[in-house]
This record gives C-alpha cells, sequence and structure tokens, in this order.
C-alpha cells in the first residue's frame, strides 16, 4: 500500500528551523531528550506546524551535517544520555555539563554494556528486529566505522584488502571486530528508537517533522567505501572531480565542497539503489525532506580534484530526471521540498515543477534593487516555501543593521513603510505569503542579531555552534505567533495524530 504522506501542497502552514544541535541542555549539543521534547511543546503552543532542522547524519571534523560519514546513520551526539539512565542502563552521575565528544562516547559505551547487563527479552528483541530492518545500510555503516576507528585513517589509506573490500580481509576484520560492531549496531538502535518516540510525540501535538538531506555524500563515508563505483573516481578510489558551486551571493570566488561527484550513468544500471535505499531511510525519520542543492539534479558544478578553487570547475548535466522518475516509481508522491537556489536555469525550474517539488523563497534574497527578483513577495507561488532566512543566512536583523540606508529605505518601501521593526515585519512579510508554507529560524523569533547565526559558508571555523537560552523566549511570543498564524491563515484545524 502506498505511504500517505501530510498534504504539504495545498495546506497553508507555519514552522521553525532549528537544528537539533541549538537545543539547550546540559552537555556540549542539544540532543533528542527532554529539551527536544519541550521544543515541540512550544511549537506546538505558538500554533506552528512543522519543525524544520538540519542533516542529522554523524559530522566529521568541521561539524558540518552536511559533511557526514554516512547518509543513514544518525549521529550518536544526538542521543539523550537522560533517557538511557532513565532506562536502566546508565547511572545518574553520568548526567554533566560540557561532555565534550569523546567522554559522550564513553558514557554511550557504559550504556552499551548496561543493556548487555539488564535489558529485557523484548528489547533484544527490538534490538535485533532494528538491525533487520535496517541491515540494507548498517552493516556496511558499522563495518566502515569500526575499521576507521580501529585504524584511525581514512578508506583510501586503509590496507589494500579493506580498501577494495576483498572478502576475505571483510571476514577477517568482522572476526576481529566484533564487539565494536555489536556496539555501534546498538548506537544506531538507540539514536532510532529515541528518534521515533519524539517523531511519535510531535504527531500527538500536531508537529511535523522536516529533515533535510544533502545532494552529496563526504568522500570519507560508507557509502563511498562500499559502492565506489556510484561515484565519479579515479579507477584507484581517488578523487577524479569533486562538488561545489560557481561564484555567487555567498562567496566570490565560488564554493569547493570537496564531496565526489556522482557516476550518473552507473546509478541508472543499478535502477538508483543509491537513492532508493536512501530516501527509504530518509520517509522512517521525517514527514517532509528539503533536497540540498536541488539544481544539481540537473547540471552540477564540476570542479578538478587538483584545482584550490571552485572558480576553475564547469557545469556538467545530471541525471536528475530518470532518478526522479525512478523514485516515484518506487514511493509515488513523495514529500520532497527542492532548494532551488543559487545559479537556477529554465531547465533546473522545468525539472522541479515536473515532478512538482515546492521551491524556495528567501526574502533576504529579494531586496538587491531589481523589481523582477524572484524573491520578491510579489513573485511568490503557492508551490514554494517562504523563509525570512536560512541556516546559511545571516539573522535578519544582523541582515538588516548590514544594509546602507538607501537600502533599508527600499526595503521599507516596498513593504508600504509598515510600523514593525526587523525581523517581525519579515515574519508577518513571510506569514502573508502565497507560499503555503512560511519557515522561520529561531533566531529571528527570538529577535537575535547577527552573532547568532548557524553558519557563514566559505568559512570553517566558529560554525554550527550556536544554542539559545529559553531565557531569551519572551513570555508573550506564543501568543504573538497564533495571533499571526490565524491571521494569516496558516492554523492547523486539528492538532490530533
Amino acid at each position: 500500500m502506498t505511504q500517505q504522506y501530510p498534504d504539504f501542497r495545498s495546506e497553508r502552514r507555519a514552522g521553525v528551523l532549528l537544528h537539533i544541535t541549538s537545543l539547550p541542555g546540559t552537555g556540549n549539543t542539544g540532543d533528542l531528550g527532554s529539551e527536544a521534547f519541550h521544543f515541540i511543546n512550544f511549537l506546538a503552543d505558538c500554533g506552528m506546524t512543522w519543525w524544520q532542522m538540519l542533516p542529522i547524519g554523524p559530522p566529521q571534523g568541521g561539524l558540518s551535517p552536511y559533511q557526514t560519514s554516512s547518509a543513514h546513520a544518525g549521529n550518536p551526539q544526538l542521543i539523550s544520555l537522560e533517557t538511557l539512565v532513565n532506562s536502566g542502563w546508565l547511572n545518574q552521575d553520568a548526567l554533566i555539563d560540557s561532555l565534550d565528544h569523546t567522554a559522550k562516547k564513553a558514557l554511550l559505551q557504559q550504556a552499551y554494556r548496561g543493556f548487555n547487563i539488564k535489558a529485557t527479552i523484548a528489547e533484544r528483541t527490538e534490538f535485533n528486529i532494528f538491525c533487520a530492518n535496517h541491515a540494507y545500510w548498517l552493516e556496511d555503516y558499522v563495518l566502515f566505522r569500526a575499521i576507521s576507528e580501529q585504524r584511525q585513517k581514512s578508506w583510501w589509506q586503509w590496507p589494500k584488502g579493506l580498501r577494495t573490500r576483498e572478502k576475505r580481509a571483510l571476514t577477517q576484520a568482522r572476526d576481529k571486530l566484533l564487539d565494536a560492531l555489536n556496539y555501534i549496531r546498538w548506537e544506531q538502535f538507540i539514536f532510532f528508537q529515541q528518534w521515533t518516540a519524539l517523531h511519535h510525540h510531535a504527531a500527538t501535538v500536531g508537529v511535523r517533522l522536516f529533515g533535510d538531506m544533502p545532494i552529496f555524500v563526504a568522500y570519507d563515508s560508507a557509502e563511498v567505501w562500499a559502492r565506489p563505483q556510484d561515484f565519479d573516481l579515479n579507477p584507484d578510489g581517488s578523487l577524479r572531480v569533486v562538488a561545489g558551486v560557481p561564484p555567487d551571493y555567498f562567496s566570490a570566488t565560488g564554493q569547493r565542497w570537496g564531496n565526489p561527484l556522482y557516476h550518473w550513468e552507473q546509478l541508472e544500471k543499478s535502477q538508483f539503489r543509491f537513492w532508493i535505499d536512501r530516501i527509504r531511510t530518509q520517509l522512517k525519520l521525517f514527514d517532509l525532506i528539503r533536497i540540498d542543492h536541488f539544481r544539481g539534479f540537473e547540471a552540477y558544478w564540476e570542479i578538478p580534484a587538483t584545482e584550490e578553487y571552485a572558480i576553475q570547475g564547469e557545469w556538467v548535466k545530471a541525471g536528475g530526471d530518470a532518478l526522479f522518475a525512478a523514485l516515484h516509481r518506487e514511493f509515488g508522491d513523495l514529500p520532497l521540498i527542492a532548494e532551488d537556489l543559487g545559479v537556477i536555469t529554465a531547465e533546473v525550474d522545468e525539472l522541479r515543477r515536473k515532478y512538482q517539488l515546492p521551491g524556495m523563497k528567501v526574502l533576504q534574497f529579494a531586496f538587491d534593487g531589481s523589481n523582477d527578483n524572484i524573491h520578491l513577495p510579489s513573485y511568490h507561488t503557492q508551490d514554494s516555501v517562504v523563509y525570512t532566512g536560512t541556516h546559511d543566512n545571516d539573522t535578519t536583523c544582523g541582515w538588516y543593521e548590514s544594509l546602507t540606508p538607501e537600502s533599508r529605505h527600499y526595503v521599507y518601501e516596498y513593504l508600504g513603510n509598515p510600523n514593525e521593526a526587523m525581523p517581525w515585519v519579515f515574519i508577518r512579510t513571510a506569514f502573508a505569503s502565497v507560499a503555503n508554507l512560511a519557515i522561520i529560524p529561531l533566531q529571528d523569533l527570538l529577535g537575535l542579531d547577527g552573532q547568532h547565526r548557524m553558519n557563514l559558508p566559505g568559512t570553517s571555523d566558529g560554525n554550527w555552534q550556536w544554542r539559545f537560552s529559553w531565557s531569551q523566549v519572551d513570555a508573550e511570543l506564543p501568543a504573538r505567533l497564533r495571533y499571526l498564524i490565524k491571521l494569516y491563515g496558516r492554523a492547523a484545524q486539528d492538532h490530533t495524530a
């Protein structure tokens, strides 16, 4: 039977953009514990229907959620230790503040030992069922990670037998790393178990989860190691070309992301198994999924791996049409949003419309002085998601403060010289838009300046670390939002699951 998804294309709704790591609480990052449940209750109180977040996979050294070691696995740092204590597998004294990555992993391993000692037959059965149901990605991931942690090297630096996945070498590795493999399986079991509980709670109060799926995967990832034929690599597995974008709003020299690009001909020969598996996992986690860098499905910016800067790249046609046709054959009408920002051609827009994927409008991009700018409210369409800004933008207050007096005047003149100050004039504009879905970053709802932005594209330091505090939330905020959401027809009529 075809899975049913929320009617996101016709409902007028509103939501908040906040990554889970930005939640408050003990430890060095937000997680899936009580603060996540509290935040969902807060959204429901505000009349918000959607919680949009960034990718939730295990990030690599730079903490970017867009560079992860797996296209399927959850970030174990998001596991709630509090919940593990409540399960009886971890001692209460584990709940201390400022845990770094290493310290939290040690506590997770302690909880794993507690599970092995105290878990009931039903809990062990649930674990085994999880491993069986997720084997299509889990087994490659746990072996990849166990070998990575044992050798402390990237997969292309492993001995040849492991690097090229020779059967004998992999069998020996599984035998030698048996306990590590079981621990990593358990870690993912706990992540998905906690996620499912959060997702269920959200549904009971009328909040839906809106995920974000990067188009590319990291070079040092389980997928590139396990399925190198799906990627445009040299015969020895080294990078031939890498992903990025040409000069744009964020960078005068473009952005060199460094991800491997796809071997589209091989993907099609495999009937897009890589993407079908990936979408299947995401649909277990989210009610709606934003596909990052949608334009890369029509044509992508190919940069020779030897080039230091993205400006040396070129556009190359992709196989997105065949991919989305295959996805529709497999899943039917999918709950996908296209991140169609950047250099968007008629061909990219045609691909998006062919598969009825809503695009994005960003108010911070609208006021460049061009009266035909597609981000201006007068050009919005119902099949859009409107944002004041995204995780890559400055906060709206920070953005507005950076404008010249002439630009500030133009913004207010266009919007009819409203009496409200920023960011609320933008929040109201987003809610008033004909776009069916309006998403506001939490920083804007809190009126925060540019010191609170999440990411500055093209830089590697200080990003992805912002967290909010409940002390920043005005007591009148829920009532103010409920009023605006009702005023502009974005209120859900029925908050039942």
